[in-house]
């Protein structure tokens, strides 16, 4: 089990006029994680997780004006365990995730994968940038299977590259020497991390937007659920710690997921972005339900999590400003607690 845990949120937000609204991420590191336990699935091993980092997050539109550095509601994490390293998407800005990484002094050199939660651009849109700035790094691209559907929004234009940017630049990235790998079922990553891989839909949790059509697999134009979405996880000794893009398959169904993984341990820190923003209060008590079901001690919501939305979530869970906050710039999360950032 991963022990001796501890998570910054280093976002740094910007201006409003800049333009990127779309962009979090979170820094999972360690250090020389030379202990080791016996982990439940196949006889493998866990490693011990030191720090989870968030390069670039949450802020509100009404406090842009006390902030000047790159951030706003990025989707972006870098994730280290035994001295290897995997970037949790790419952010939204094409340079948003690389400045922020050299301004905070994160070296993305010799970094194999980085893992794709899903489709949309605000954690795609980095990608280009950081193959061409690090081409030794990012050789492989951990996907949720069905990210290459093809996408169009009833207000676009057609073949619109914002509809599905990593499917438009999948050529251009993979002329840049970037492999992608599709994942559907659980897949360890590296020892103790996890994908969920596509996520189940047991409850109806709708978390996308009416807007969207893909084509399918069988070449029928449906509803895009956004099937692809997977999120990461690990064990611990105090149960398991999730970490989310923006959880298009619905919270309650992926910590539901997860529990099936790994069944019998409580999840009891999740970290990240959940789609929350929009939900009516019943629907949110109803969450809050769910998640004290699956054990939920801590809770960071940031990205497309909202902020009153995340205020309700503590209310409804009876958690305190300690325990259940938005991530923000320069929130830590260690073993101990949760130490809130510029915005508590």
């Amino acid at each position: 089990m991963a022990t001796g845990i501890a998570f910054q949120f280093l976002s740094v937000p910007m201006h409003w006029h800049n333009g990127d609204r779309n962009s979090f991420s979170i820094l999972i590191s360690s250090n020389a994680l030379a202990q080791w336990r016996p982990e439940r699935i196949h006889n493998r091993h866990q490693p011990i997780f030191n720090l989870i980092a968030i390069i670039s997050g949450t802020i509100s539109p009404e406090s842009l004006a006390l902030y000047h550095r790159n951030g706003w509601h990025n989707g972006n994490r870098i994730i280290q365990v035994d001295g290897e390293r995997i970037i949790f998407d790419a952010g939204s800005r094409e340079n948003t995730v690389l400045q922020n990484a050299k301004e905070l002094n994160i070296n993305l050199d010799n970094i194999d994968n980085i893992f794709l939660s899903h489709n949309h651009k605000d954690h795609t849109g980095g990608l280009i940038t950081l193959k061409k700035e690090y081409p030794s790094s990012f050789k492989n691209a951990r996907v949720g299977e069905g990210i290459f559907f093809k996408r169009f929004r009833l207000y676009s234009k057609p073949n619109s590259e914002e509809d599905n940017y990593i499917l438009s630049n999948k050529n251009t990235l993979e002329n840049l020497g970037i492999k992608f790998i599709s994942h559907k079922n659980p897949t360890q990553l590296m020892p103790g991390l996890w994908t969920t891989g596509q996520v189940p839909r047991k409850y109806e949790e709708k978390n996308w937007s009416d807007l969207g059509k893909m084509i399918d697999s069988k070449g029928n134009i449906v509803e895009d659920v956004v099937p692809e979405i997977q999120s990461l996880f690990f064990d611990t000794e105090n149960g398991i710690v999730l970490i989310s893009g923006c959880g298009h398959a619905g919270l309650a169904n992926t910590l539901d997921y997860a529990q099936k993984i790994i069944p019998g341990r409580p999840i009891y820190k999740i970290i990240g972005g959940f789609h929350l923003l929009k939900l009516s209060n019943d629907k949110l008590e109803w969450t809050a339900g769910k998640m004290r079901e699956a054990g939920v001690k801590y809770f960071v919501g940031a990205h497309c999590t909202g902020l009153n939305s995340t205020y309700s979530i503590r209310h409804f869970l009876g958690l305190t400003s300690e325990s259940a906050l938005v991530g923000s710039v320069g929130t830590v999360i260690t073993a101990k607690g949760i130490f809130p950032g510029y915005m508590e």
